[in-house]
């Protein structure tokens, strides 16, 4: 991680961390070395409902007009939908503004490249280095070659239409309840679904600025697990706050998470000869039930870092076309370059209506170890020293001995949060339980003293 930049761009708690000076810092450099690129070149500018959001645009479209770039805005769609205009439009960049599945306080700034792909590491590292360490580069346009605010027309109709040629299936017939997190599906999700035919019935889909997130989407999904059994839905859908990551609900109300919609898709894939090396991408952070599912159906298992990035970069690499993270974000990348929620859950539905199983067969092919999570909030000025202290890396080479094979135990830092996230799979929930609470305590007493 950088300076300004953690694993998925900028993110802190709007206007006190993440400031609007810096969020015009970051427009203003962001424009700053795409000016070269083309002449009068723009940049695509899209948000979440968070009411942090609009300030934040205001600043950031100002330091992108300040150099002479034009700013694109196409208002409240998903992540994805900015990825697929910029590449559509002929934009050199685009801009999200939004901190995903965290609470409302939290904002953040997402940055693309002109192919629909995060921008790299590189360019991020040389955006913090202009802002922190070379301010004076940053020269500003004056008169005529100041840049201009425009409206994308038709930018929601354009990212529908383009979701639904992926997807050539119908789903006539099929019952489904969709969560929109109070965020950015709340614009797009029910007509998208609509339009492949399903019966829609949609939650939280209602923004006023505070309650994106707030005990619903992807992160609280008790409600629709709840809405699906009593409504004798067929399946359930939720989002988080930008819309770029899905998880789902069968039909009996259990969750289907992020490994075990990739279990679903991988299967589906490999049938149809359509799994790229027989491989799929994971992180670190999927279930050990993946790792045996993978065996059972002869299925490659290739794992990256956690974040979205570092899976697409692995993907890439080894020319792989499915991957995907616990947490629900998969990645398609025959079909689009980064995580789509809403084509997630279409292709998880789309498999589900041509094999005629219920989302609870489909989803038995894994069985899911248990996994407990503990997360440790930290200062920042200690973030990474854990690793360093030999008191606690001892205690955890002494429980993975015990673990062996039955178990393991991943320790890693947040990449968007001051969290250290203990997490622990085994086969007796109640001693990784117990392994995963002493672990905990322990960072706390040593790290956040």
């Amino acid at each position: 991680m950088g300076r300004l930049f953690g694993t998925d761009g900028v993110r802190g708690i709007a206007i006190t961390e993440l400031t609007c000076e810096l969020a015009m810092q970051i427009g203003r450099a962001l424009a700053h070395i795409m000016r070269s690129k083309a002449e009068r070149p723009a940049i695509i500018v899209g948000k979440d409902t968070r009411s942090s959001s609009d300030v934040l645009e205001a600043a950031l479209c100002a330091g992108i007009c300040s150099v002479g770039l034009d700013a694109w805005l196409i208002g409240v769609l998903p992540t994805p939908a900015v990825a697929y205009l910029v590449q559509e439009s002929g934009s050199c960049a685009g801009v999200m503004i939004s901190a995903s599945h965290n609470s409302v306080e939290f904002n953040g700034i997402k940055l693309f490249a002109a192919d629909g792909r995060k921008l790299s590491d590189e360019m991020e590292a040389e955006i913090e280095s202009l802002i922190l360490d070379r301010p004076e580069e940053l020269k500003v346009a004056a008169g005529t070659a100041v840049g201009r605010l425009r409206r994308f027309q038709n930018a929601a109709e354009m990212y529908v239409t383009h979701l639904a040629d992926l997807i050539p299936t119908r789903l006539d017939g099929m019952r489904i309840a969709i969560d929109c997190a109070n965020g950015s599906a709340s614009t797009v999700a029910e007509s998208f679904y609509h339009r492949l035919g399903a019966e829609v019935e949609v939650i939280h889909a209602a923004p006023d600025g505070c309650n994106i997130n707030a005990a619903c989407g992807s992160t609280h999904i008790d409600g629709l697990m709840q809405l699906v059994t009593e409504g004798k839905f067929d399946a359930g859908l939720a989002f988080d706050g930008d819309a770029d990551r899905c998880l789902a609900v069968d039909e009996t109300g259990d969750l289907v998470d992020g490994d075990k919609m990739i279990a679903i898709m991988a299967k589906a894939y490999k049938d149809a000869g359509k799994l790229n090396n027989n491989t799929v991408v994971v992180t670190v952070m999927s279930n050990l039930g993946f790792t045996q599912f993978a065996k059972q159906e002869g299925i490659r298992r290739i794992t990256s870092n956690v974040g979205d990035r570092y899976v697409i970069d692995t993907m890439m690499l080894g020319g792989y076309n499915l991957g995907g993270e616990q947490n629900g974000h998969l990645f398609f990348l025959d079909d689009v370059t980064t995580g789509d929620g809403l084509l997630s859950g279409a292709k998880l539905l789309e498999v589900m209506h041509n094999s005629g199983q219920k989302m609870s067969e489909l989803a038995s092919i894994m069985k899911r170890y248990p996994q407990v999570m503990i997360n440790v909030r930290i200062p920042h000025y200690q973030r990474e020293n854990w690793k360093n202290d030999g008191v606690i890396t001892q205690l955890i080479d002494q429980y993975e001995q015990e673990l062996g094979s039955e178990g393991r135990i991943l320790v890693r830092e947040s990449g968007t949060e001051p969290l250290i996230r203990v997490m622990i799979e085994g086969s007796d929930f109640k001693r990784i339980n117990v392994i995963a609470m002493e672990i905990a305590e322990l960072i706390r007493q040593r790290i956040c003293k």
